[in-house]
């Protein structure tokens, strides 16, 4: 007999969207704008070699949570302390994060903020496998995208919020606060505290009011052996078992696209730095637009996965952002780029939205961890392979341009493996 769920308070789902805001700002600040463009402007003279080095970085931390997320999702499920595992993500996410204060200018600070960077990357990523196994649990599978929608409008809300606090009271403060010295990069360095600080603060709401309903309890031992060989047993059932052929058919189609929006997510501080000439304070300006257009695309288009379903959501934003990333590939003024930008941002969250909604749909009761470990996997396991392809691409022809261009295919060849995919979201949910 499956297991039910028992639904969450608004109190809790509102703790569980609230986490979307606390995390948010290390996306926005240390993996994709803030320091990545500090890192290619005031690290590292060569732009080539700090995109190359931003991607191996990267796809390296890819790789390691590509192995250790399905499992420990496994484990968890069997322990029933998804939030355990969430608090300690979110403890190592802090300390890194929190540490590239004494990333300095120079090339001798490159290793340290490279380091602390991946260590910070591993720990969001694993945190999300287990906040994301959570939200089968807060509500029927008919208001599911609704929910994991406002979440990523809500994440993306307090990515611009921490951006905008970065930008207009510290970066481009005169005189800078707290007697920070902008000669030593200090009043982009803290940049790093700041998201550390946000994350601690508004983590609070989860661990408060959210329920973590265990299913079943197992000695941590015996969990791991369990997980494991649960794990190996629903990797070989996605070859025979036509159910779980589907969500394999689902995840390979997700570990493509995903890898290409990743990509070009990540390099977009480095390239609008490298390409554009934009300076620190212009990107951070740049990342508040979009993360308005994403909160605002990400709430619409949450309310169009419960009415259309999550495939076609996801393959509507597929198809922007494949020909908006290719326009942006022959961009060379700024407004333009903005513009592009700003209009590109709208199909990310949805994207990203519908694509955990429609893992909650397909998720058993009692296996969510699991299953978004290995949702988790899917968006890993080759998650290195763009990042890697961007950096062996730049330094083979020395263009930022040649070597962006590489995500396209990763777009396309998911959105057609995607089409073979059955939609469950048009189900109605079970009694």
């Amino acid at each position: 007999m499956p297991l039910t769920r028992p639904l969450a308070s608004r109190s809790g789902i509102a703790g569980w969207c609230l986490y979307d805001w606390a995390n948010s700002p290390f996306a926005a600040i240390v993996l994709t704008f803030v320091i990545p463009a500090y890192f290619a402007s005031a690290v590292l003279a060569d732009d080539s070699a700090a995109q190359a080095d931003w991607g191996f970085m990267v796809g390296t931390a890819s790789i390691v949570v590509a192995v250790l997320s399905p499992i420990l999702g496994a484990v968890a499920d069997r322990t029933g302390r998804r939030k355990a595992w969430i608090a300690g993500s979110a403890v190592v996410m802090v300390l890194a994060t929190g540490l590239l204060w004494w990333g300095e200018p120079g090339p001798h600070s490159a290793t340290w903020i490279l380091w602390w960077s991946g260590v910070g990357v591993v720990a969001f990523e694993l945190g999300l496998v287990f906040y994301n196994a959570l939200l089968p649990g807060l509500g029927p599978r008919d208001r599911l995208g609704r929910i994991s929608g406002t979440a990523w409008a809500t994440g993306y809300l307090g990515g611009m919020a921490c951006l905008v606090l970065a930008l207009f009271g510290i970066v481009l403060a005169d005189p800078p606060p707290f007697g920070l010295d902008p000669d030593q990069g200090e009043h982009v360095r803290i940049t790093g505290p700041l998201v550390a600080i946000w994350m601690a603060l508004f983590s609070l709401p989860l661990f408060l009011w959210t329920r973590d309903i265990p299913t079943r309890r197992m000695p941590a031992p015996a969990a791991v052996q369990a997980g494991i060989r649960k794990l190996y047993r629903d990797l070989v059932g996605m070859l025979a078992d036509p159910e779980r052929r589907i969500v394999g058919r689902y995840l390979v189609a997700r570990m493509i696209y995903t890898d290409g929006i990743n990509t070009v997510f990540a390099f977009g501080g480095i390239y609008a730095a490298a390409v554009i000439g934009m300076t620190v304070s212009e990107v951070i300006q740049f990342a508040i637009i979009i993360n308005i257009t994403a909160g605002i695309g990400a709430f619409v288009f949450g309310r169009v996965d419960d009415r259309l379903g999550a495939k076609p959501t996801i393959l509507i934003g597929l198809v922007a952002i494949t020909v908006l990333s290719t326009c942006m590939l022959f961009i060379n003024t700024q407004i333009v780029f903005l513009v592009v930008g700003a209009v590109l941002g709208i199909f990310f969250g949805p994207v990203q939205s519908a694509s955990r909604s429609l893992m909650a749909r397909l998720t058993p009761a009692g296996e969510e961890a699991e299953a978004f470990g290995l949702y988790a996997l899917s968006g890993k396991v080759t998650a290195f392979v763009g990042p890697w392809l961007v950096g062996a691409a730049t330094l083979a022809t020395g263009s930022e341009r040649w070597g962006l261009a590489t995500v396209l295919p990763f777009l396309v060849v998911g959105a057609l493996l995607l089409l073979r995919v059955p939609d469950p979201s048009r189900r109605p949910s079970p009694a």
